[in-house]
């Protein structure tokens, strides 16, 4: 039989093409259940390991802290997060999660590797990235096989590449030859909504260049990407700045709108009129457009520092970035500088605080605007009745035992005896308080609303003097 020599040359084409790699063939290959490390057990790498020992995964996640893992392995989780307690109970009684300290255990157990540890702001601003970098030796010193390393902590543009050189000489270092690709995976949880965030994204951003990357990526996220293909796959350097400018970009929302809401204060225009004024533009929407006493949090505080630190490496003066940390900063001094221009000396009163995390449905309080509203009460010689449906224990945590400060049982708790009101996170419990009772409540019928809450005419007609954010007092 003779062949057309077109087609042995086709066929000698397609052997020398690179191997694809597709998620059909990786899933049916691992009998569908994939070994996943996830080295971090704060809030992003919990939230991602008992997502995907949730869809059926093993999962090892590992972390340096003893007592966190001791804990995990309870079955507890260390971090407040709706629904995320029950399906770690659930996921690690099953076998599908476990816990260790032990990195190599970790570097030898996934071909999927996530990075998923901290990366706190330098003095500087910038992201240290010494967390980071210290799992990549790891990885690449107990490695024993091919490995997807994958990136989801928040880094700043170009740390994929410092992240290979790092497992590159560590494998060096001891003569292997083991291949890895390294990816970029950015998370894009928000506090409080994490585990639909994760399970129902509304985009799966992927960093690489790597047609086998990619693949592996695609196999592990089909649970999550059924009903229509969500994946965004970009190069990598992309990929690290699309977290980075989401996180600003809704930062920025936030400080205009605080910005327009002090400038609409002085020119006798009520921001929340005009908020759904300009809410009503699709172009604009009502997401992040809410006035208040500032945003805080792990994220925007922390990333729009490190992309202004970015910027100033490459000789690039970030004016817009500048702007909106500027504004959040002063925002956050509003509810005070507001207690003061009514109260004038406020030495020994007392103020009752309703909310301590940096937003609902959380218990963090990194950056959150209750940390400066007290302190600052503090350091003008008043005292605190504070209630936080969650963040109780971490307000202890942070500040201990002082006399200055009283965590309250209720909200009606926080309010008796204290001289005025000052609402700072947006509970929902907060939400329709009883005027008349909180008034005999209160020395002083008088209110700080730092989130807008309140109608200032139905808390006139309560009979309490009413201030908020971007509206007239009453």
């Amino acid at each position: 039989m003779v062949r057309d020599p077109q087609d042995a040359d086709k066929r000698g084409r397609q052997l020398r093409q690179p191997v694809r790699y597709n998620a059909r063939h990786i899933i049916s290959s691992t009998g569908c259940v994939l070994n996943i490390t996830v080295f971090g057990s704060g809030y992003v790498g919990l939230v991602t390991a008992v997502c995907f020992a949730d869809v059926g995964n093993d999962v090892l996640c590992v972390d340096v802290d003893a007592n966190k893992v001791a804990m995990l392995k309870r079955g507890e989780s260390p971090i407040y997060e709706p629904g995320l307690s029950e399906m770690l109970k659930k996921n690690y009684e099953d076998g599908r999660i476990k816990f260790t300290t032990s990195a190599e255990e970790g570097a030898r157990h996934g071909l999927y590797q996530f990075i998923a540890v901290g990366t706190p702001p330098s003095e500087d601003g910038s992201a240290d990235m010494q967390y980071v970098l210290a799992v990549a030796k790891s990885i690449g010193k107990y490695m024993d096989g091919y490995r997807v390393i994958v990136g989801k902590s928040t880094v700043p543009v170009g740390t994929a590449d410092r992240v290979r050189d790092a497992v590159a000489a560590e494998l060096a270092s001891r003569n292997a030859t083991h291949e890895f690709d390294v990816v970029s995976n950015p998370e894009f949880l928000k506090e409080g909504a994490a585990i639909a965030d994760f399970t129902k994204p509304d985009r799966i951003v992927i960093g690489t260049s790597n047609a086998r990357a990619t693949d592996h990526m695609h196999a592990l996220y089909v649970p999550f990407n059924r009903n229509r293909d969500r994946l965004v796959v970009m190069d990598v350097r992309s990929s690290e700045m699309t977290k980075y400018t989401a996180n600003a970009m809704l930062a920025t929302k936030i400080s205009f709108m605080n910005e327009m809401a002090n400038l609409a204060e002085k020119l006798g225009a009520d921001i929340e009129k005009v908020r759904i004024g300009i809410g009503s533009d699709p172009r604009i929407g009502y997401q992040f457009i809410y006035p208040g006493c500032g945003y805080g949090g792990s994220c925007f505080p922390k990333d729009v520092k490190a992309l202004i630190h970015m910027a100033e490496d490459v000789g690039f003066k970030a004016s817009v970035l500048q702007g909106v940390e500027d504004v959040n900063d002063l925002q956050k001094h509003l509810l005070f500088s507001k207690i003061k221009s009514h109260f004038g000396d406020i030495r020994g009163m007392t103020f009752a605080l309703w909310g301590l995390a940096f937003k609902p449905r959380t218990d963090d309080m990194r950056e959150a605007p209750s940390r400066v509203l007290m302190e600052a009460l503090w350091a003008a010689g008043a005292k605190v009745r504070a209630y936080d449906p969650v963040a109780m224990h971490e307000t202890a945590k942070i500040y201990g035992e002082r006399a200055d400060l009283y965590l309250a049982k209720s909200p009606e708790d926080a309010a008796q005896g204290a001289d005025a009101l000052a609402l700072v996170t947006e509970w929902r419990i907060f939400q329709s308080p009883n005027f008349a009772g909180l008034a005999r409540l209160l020395n002083k019928p008088v209110i700080f609303d730092g989130r807008n809450q309140y109608d200032p005419l139905h808390a006139k007609k309560a009979g309490f003097t009413y201030y908020s954010i971007g509206r007239a007092p009453v």
